[in-house]
């Protein structure tokens, strides 16, 4: 299935879906739709049973520079506005293949997945700062959680971006690959995840990204917790039969 709005492209490929961006955002009315289209393609996702893990992509190298709309964007609806927030709340993995730079909203979009795949072309920065301004959709509080305070402190308080290399180096990035390698890549890594069970994708990922913001003992007791719970689903008691027949477990996600 693949359905065309005005500022991206959903597909379905098997258990993963493919949201890619057909340009960067240039202005305000730009910001407004790709937020609109974006929430309205993670609902879909999050409502499909089927699909297990979603992607992000762009379709040229250009999709995620987004710092020309920095100056073209109205204050006052920061706080209804965002196209990070929608991709923060997926419950299952979100993977970011991304071919080119990432700058501005495009980093702070890019901030919002849980691995990021790159060029190894690809530059990284969130130059707010070079205009009077601060980056408002998740990226001071994401990219401190990324690299570490001192890191995102001097990205943010310079606006300078950092090459691919560095990026991999700092922990912004996950893996850099060559430009043409970068979708290939990103969608073996999907659908190895897409072949696991989702129940066992969904608490993962919960245990990772909850527990970092809390204590130890607090973070032990979550992840206790969880591993109780699945114990409790048709996907645990499928693994454990899978692997006594030597055969690949049929995960259905309960």
């Amino acid at each position: 299935m693949t359905m065309t709005y005005e500022t991206l492209r959903i597909e379905e490929d098997k258990r993963v879906t493919v949201i890619t961006l057909l340009s960067a955002v240039e202005n305000f009315h730009g910001i407004l739709q790709l937020s609109a289209e974006i929430s309205e393609s993670c609902r879909r996702f999050r409502e499909n049973a089927e699909q297990r893990v979603l992607v992000l992509t762009g379709e040229t190298l250009e999709t995620f520079s987004m710092a020309k709309c920095l100056d073209d964007f109205e204050s006052e609806s920061a706080e209804f506005l965002s196209i990070a927030k929608p991709l923060a709340a997926v419950e299952r993995p979100v993977l970011a293949g991304i071919p080119g730079d990432a700058v501005g909203l495009g980093l702070e979009l890019a901030l919002a997945c849980d691995i990021l795949i790159t060029s190894d072309c690809s530059r990284f920065g969130l130059p707010h700062i070079k205009i009077g301004a601060i980056p408002w959709d998740g990226g001071t509080q994401r990219l401190l959680r990324a690299i570490g305070k001192g890191r995102a402190l001097e990205m943010i308080l310079t606006g300078e971006p950092v090459d691919a290399q560095e990026a991999c180096r700092i922990g912004l990035v996950n893996s850099l690959v060559p430009t043409d390698k970068v979708l290939p890549t990103v969608m073996k890594t999907a659908h190895k995840m897409a072949s696991k069970s989702p129940v066992s994708l969904e608490y993962c990922k919960e245990a990772v990204r909850k527990g970092s913001d809390l204590t130890l003992e607090q973070g032990l007791r979550l992840e206790a917790d969880l591993y109780f719970l699945m114990h409790t689903t048709k996907d645990r008691s499928e693994g454990i039969r899978a692997f006594k027949e030597k055969r690949k477990p049929e995960f259905e996600g309960n």
